[in-house]
């Protein structure tokens, strides 16, 4: 820890009369946890010191239960550890005067990396990259409804990228927008989606860490705006049957000393760098599904027509595949993951995806035969994703991505994700494409 950094924050704290410090950690399934703090108490103690919390975060489910999990639970004690604020991230939160707040890594009683932290889960497979020589490049763009307060969408016409439609809206829009910009997180538009209520904001790519740390902030903001305009925000997958669903994009691509290694100037091909990550992201397309998808609710999302892929494939422009290859833009070449719901844990999901494209650069694979045209009507030879919760499940266990993103993560996420889909089956029951009362209660608000 920087003593200078700690004087420029204790500086801010007093110009900006902050009196509460909110030191953040990340759940297993990417639910923002961790303590408030006066902002003397930070400066003093809890910025150079951390602080404890309990490790049963990382078995809580949706709604606060506890997992009963074969890494925690009542015989282990559930333990403390250690937050260590990350002070690189502390940031005013000027939408809320008085409040700021810093991200955190946690260590486990052994004083090392807690193995169940997304945030070091992440950081693992960002070293990874690193060693193979290239720095990892990321952006996220989610979808989300904005609602009523009895969670009907706040309007009921569709009106895709409408400037004129709905202006009362807007302003609810413009407050979010402002505030995430003065967050530092660099917006870059907003429009509406094709759904009636729901929304897009996009931000700009940079390092992993950064953008899953935007990604968290982005969905407490935009929640946080809403209930001031009597409305509320929410990133469940599918909250309303025959409806557009909420998805998570992942874009991902690789620099080396300062330039994208995917701009081969070659035109429209790719070259060995490009081939390669995208053959991992397609060699681990199905277990990937589970971190994209970890409740049952998502799964509804894959279905033909819905610009969620159905299948493991890549293409170029092309909505209708998997893995989007943005080529011929130079330094803007990448490849978007298109699997993902808006309830996926940023960290996991772009830790899953820097794994598989990682593993592809090790192993050289190759991604097949570019796919073309509209693969809803003819996916070809390709493989099918997980349809349902049940296979997502199964094709993350034992896989070879679990093993890559260390074996007591994934017990526990097995623990958890297992406990969830008994629970699903259990009460989720009618028509696959229906949205049950109990799944729209469990997961509209907390996703």
């Amino acid at each position: 820890m920087s003593s200078e950094k700690l004087d420029q924050i204790a500086n801010l704290i007093e110009e900006e009369a902050v009196h509460t410090v909110e030191v953040v950690t990340i759940d297993t399934f990417g639910h923002p946890r961790g303590k408030r703090v006066p902002a003397a108490r930070f400066v003093q103690t809890v910025a150079k010191n951390g602080a404890h919390i309990a490790d049963a975060l990382y078995v809580m489910d949706i709604q606060c239960d506890i997992v009963d999990s074969p890494l925690i639970n009542m015989a282990t004690g559930f333990l403390d550890m250690h937050l260590e604020p990350d002070l690189s991230t502390f940031r005013l939160l000027k939408h809320r005067p008085g409040y700021a707040t810093v991200m955190s890594n946690s260590t486990n009683e052994e004083h090392k990396p807690h193995p169940l932290d997304p945030r070091n889960i992440l950081q693992a497979q960002i070293d990874r990259v690193e060693k193979l020589g290239f720095e990892p490049i990321v952006a996220t763009e989610l979808e989300c409804y904005v609602c009523n307060d009895d969670w009907t969408p706040a309007q009921k016409n569709v009106q895709y990228s409408s400037l004129i439609d709905n202006f009362p809206l807007e302003v609810c829009v413009a407050e979010m927008r402002n505030a995430l910009v003065d967050l530092g997180i660099p917006i870059e538009s907003s429009n509406p989606e094709y759904g009636p209520g729901q929304l897009e904001i996009n931000f700009s790519y940079g390092d992993p860490m950064l953008v899953a740390d935007n990604t968290v902030l982005f969905k407490s903001t935009v929640r946080e705006i809403a209930r001031r305009h009597d409305l509320r925000v929410t990133f469940m997958p599918k909250p309303y049957a025959g409806e557009s669903g909420n998805g998570m994009h992942v874009h991902t691509s690789l620099n080396q000393a300062g330039k994208n290694v995917f701009d081969s100037g070659e035109g429209h091909l790719l070259n060995d760098v490009f081939r390669h990550w995208v053959g991992g992201l397609i060699h681990h397309a199905a277990p990937l599904s589970l971190l994209g998808s970890p409740f049952g609710n998502g799964y509804k999302r894959v279905r033909s027509y819905s610009f969620c892929p159905t299948h493991i494939h890549w293409g170029g422009d092309n909505r209708s595949v998997l893995c989007r290859c943005t080529v011929g833009q130079g330094a803007a070449n990448r490849v978007e993951f298109r699997g993902g719901g808006a309830d996926a844990n940023p960290y996991l999901i772009i830790a899953g995806l820097l794994a598989a494209g990682a593993d592809g650069l090790e192993r050289k694979l190759d991604p097949g035969l570019e796919a073309s045209g509209d693969q809803y009507e003819d996916p070809g030879q390709h493989e099918a994703l997980p349809v349902t919760f049940a296979e997502g499940v199964a094709a993350f266990d034992q896989s070879e991505l679990a093993s890559a993103l260390g074996e007591q993560f994934s017990i526990n996420f097995m623990a958890m994700t297992t406990n969830e889909l008994a629970l699903y089956e259990k009460n989720a029951v009618g028509d696959a494409d229906d949205v049950s009362t109990w799944e729209f209660d469990r997961y509209i608000e907390f996703t």
